[in-house]
Parts: C-alpha cells; structure tokens; sequence
C-alpha cells in the first residue's frame, strides 16, 4: 500500500485552515507529520485524524477532549473509542440542545422588542 504524503501548504489547502492552525494542531499532538528536514509530511493517518478534529470542532468538542478521544484509539482500540464517542455525543447533544433553547429565547426577545420599537416610531 502507498501512503500518500502531503505537504504542509497541501495540507492547509485540503481542510482550508491556516498554517498557524496546523501547527497548533502539531503543538497540542493532534497530529504529528514526519518531518524532513524542515518540511512537514503527512500521512493518510494525519489526513484522516484532521478531519475527525474539524469534524469534532464543527460540533462543538474542546481540542482537549478530541484530543483524549484519539488516544483511545491508540490505548485501548476502535471498540472503546466508539463506546467513548456515544458517550461524548450524548453529552454534546445536550449542549446543543440547551444553546439552541437560549437562541430562540434571545431571538423571540429581540423580535420582540424591535417590533416594539418600531410600532413607537410608527405612533
């Protein structure tokens, strides 16, 4: 099988993020490119691992705990970490949900209250 490398600006390019954001990725062990000299190449493993992290990030997860997340790959294999992730999404649905009721209180509030002003100035 050939694993097909990418570079560090490929890499940026792929998941549209900035190269100050690759490299905290690399800095917090997200990732971790082979480096040549001063080049970074990653692997399908690094490919797949960013967009489990962008995946995770859309959701709403903390670096930190898509961080442990992975490593329960690496420890203890893909049983585990699915059991791990239902839990971790259960949890995160939740949340959502919770930040979803607060948005729509704050927006029927603020309909609200523009629809207030509005009459006002129509007086």
């Amino acid at each position: 099988m050939t694993d097909t490398r990418l570079s560090f600006k490929e890499m940026c390019a792929k998941f549209d993020v900035t190269p100050r954001t690759l490299r905290y990725y690399e800095y917090i062990e997200l990732i971790a490119p082979e480096r040549v000299g001063r080049s970074r190449y990653y692997s399908s493993r690094d490919v797949a691992r960013m967009t489990l992290i962008l995946r995770g990030r859309r959701f709403g997860f903390q670096l930190e705990e898509i961080r442990q997340w992975l490593l329960i790959y690496e420890k203890e294999g893909t049983t585990a970490q699915m059991e791990a992730w239902i839990v971790m999404a259960d949890r995160q649905l939740g949340e959502l949900a919770d930040q979803k009721a607060q948005l729509e209180i704050a927006i029927t509030e603020l309909r609200k209250l523009r629809d207030d002003v509005q009459a006002a100035l129509d007086e």
